[in-house]
């Protein structure tokens, strides 16, 4: 288990840089396995306690005991630099949601826990079909609120509903719980239905911002001297 100040989707790209040495043991445990052996650890976000963060991600400190969410996500093991200093550099992709059950606290350096795997969707859903066209439309809206100064948007995002639901909530400006309730729902035509919710939010918030005047003391500032 490696406890993170954010939350990991399945299909996400997750980079973190090992620097503690319980998470170093925990990298040479997964690299040692056999081949063909899943190279997986979980993710879960951390709900109260103290974080040793960067821009990275790095673990939870010992300096407090962490408080974690009920729900999280495995990461398998893509790729390993071992560094000078004995730390690692490792990018990882999300793939199974999971609830958390017993935390083994004594056991290994690091947290180890049981875990129940979450359903995942099997077969086509007309509904999360319909929902996810409808998705599409107001993320590509959505996008053009915070990238406007791009111009002509040319993300290719996912047919597969699925997909697009875990893609949205990882890369929308989210607030972690607001994440981590997408994380948990099961249905993908729920968590399509609870991202227009907060798309459509967000985007009266930046339509919002974008509407304040320009405060007059910033129109009466001089322009900058000529070099």
């Amino acid at each position: 288990m490696f406890p993170l100040a954010t939350v990991l989707f399945p299909g996400l790209v997750l980079p973190l840089h090992i620097f503690e040495e319980r998470y170093r043991a925990l990298v040479r445990h997964l690299v040692a396995l056999p081949e063909g052996t899943p190279r997986e650890f979980g993710v879960v976000a951390i709900r109260r306690g103290w974080e040793v963060a960067t821009g990275r991600g790095r673990a939870a400190s010992r300096s407090a005991e962490v408080a974690l969410h009920e729900v999280g996500c495995t990461a398998e093991l893509r790729q390993v630099t071992e560094l000078d200093d004995g730390g690692f550099d490792i990018v990882t992709v999300g793939r199974r949601r999971f609830r958390v059950g017993d935390i083994d606290r004594t056991s290994a350096p690091y947290l180890t826990a049981q875990v129940q795997w979450l359903p995942e969707p099997d077969g086509p859903d007309e509904a999360a079909d319909l929902l996810a066209a409808r998705v599409i439309s107001v993320f590509r809206q959505y996008l053009g609120l915070i990238r406007a100064e791009d111009g002509q948007l040319t993300e290719q995002l996912p047919e597969d509903p699925t997909v697009l639901s875990h893609l949205v909530a990882a890369t929308a400006a989210l607030t972690l719980a607001d994440r981590q309730r997408l994380l948990a729902i099961d249905s993908t035509a729920a968590r399509l239905r609870a991202e227009l919710h907060l798309l459509n939010r967000e985007a009266a918030l930046l339509r919002q911002v974008r509407a304040v005047p320009v405060p007059l003391a910033e129109l009466a500032s001089p322009p900058p001297a000529p070099n």
